[in-house]
């Protein structure tokens, strides 16, 4: 597993020091763990592959925590008909009322696209799922996805083009996910009671194992030890002027502004902010601020 990690390591002084470590396949297993189903793991080289079957799916989770930064993985979703499956490409605390950011592949029909469902949970609370169509078919070769994340917003990139933004709105009373150091995870499984369709269409198991290829993980991203307080994380993190908090990174540039609006425009299917049958008043996060 080629595996590019740049960790901000803070010192006992709280002084930044930071530490750039290019990692081999054998290096896989100190910065990830699998989380079940180790004999659904397989390496061919510098890939990883995970494998669903009507026995099992399979998932890993990093051993670090991190607070701020950039995290990317390249993936090569399930060829074929992959209907009733998901994978998962994720960020998470812990607790009842985590933080988490999602992307999750919608596995589809022989010839369907993939739909590519987000969602931000903060302090427990999600049901902010966008879904969007590919520009790109992400089953016949590696495309990276990204979560850029700092005080000011939470981005989500498709080979580097920004598809989400979760905005800072902490100023209209509106919670912001900034001291819960998160885990990054990956799995894949059955969810064939709502993936795909909504549920209408049931996984074929004759078609398994169903196969997720993962490559060139790449970690940028403030390290935080997990029996840190949460706000001596928040501290920690934002005091050592890590690259997330320059003033540029505090919105989107111009081009990255246009490539949203394009993304938004040509590739959106569905937005919570608009589903007026599931949310009689519009989320506190989808009003639109006037800047003053």
């Amino acid at each position: 597993m080629a595996l590019t990690v740049k960790l901000v390591i803070f010192g006992v002084f709280g002084v930044g020091l930071m530490s750039f470590v290019s990692s081999s396949s054998s290096k896989f297993d100190e910065l990830f763990q699998p989380s079940w189903a180790l004999d659904h793991f397989s390496y061919e080289g510098e890939i990883l592959k995970l494998k669903l079957d009507n026995y099992s799916g399979a998932g890993f989770s990093s051993k670090s925590k991190y607070l701020f930064g950039k995290v990317t993985a390249q993936l090569k979703l399930v060829e074929g008909d992959s209907a009733g499956t998901v994978t998962a490409f994720y960020m998470s605390s812990e607790g009842p009322n985590h933080n988490e950011f999602d992307f999750e592949f919608l596995g589809n029909t022989s010839g369907e696209p993939y739909l590519v469902q987000t969602n931000v949970y903060v302090n427990g609370v999600g049901n902010r799922e966008e879904r969007l169509g590919l520009w790109f078919d992400p089953t016949k070769d590696f495309h990276a996805y990204s979560f850029l994340w700092n005080q000011h917003q939470v981005i989500f990139l498709v080979d580097e083009t920004p598809v989400r933004v979760h905005t800072n709105k902490e100023r209209h009373g509106i919670p912001f996910p900034k001291d819960q150091p998160m885990g990054v995870y990956s799995s894949i499984w059955n969810a064939d009671d709502w993936a795909t369709q909504g549920g209408r269409v049931k996984t074929d198991w004759t078609h398994a194992p169903f196969v997720a290829s993962y490559q060139d993980f790449e970690i940028d991203a403030c390290e935080v030890p997990v029996s840190t307080a949460a706000e001596d994380n928040a501290r920690r993190c934002t005091a050592g002027g890590g690259w997330w908090d320059q003033p540029t990174l505090a919105e989107l540039s111009v081009h990255q502004s246009h490539q949203l609006l394009w993304v938004r425009a040509n590739h959106m299917v569905y937005d919570y902010c608009t589903d007026s049958d599931r949310f009689s008043v519009t989320p506190a996060e989808c009003v639109r601020y006037h800047h003053h």
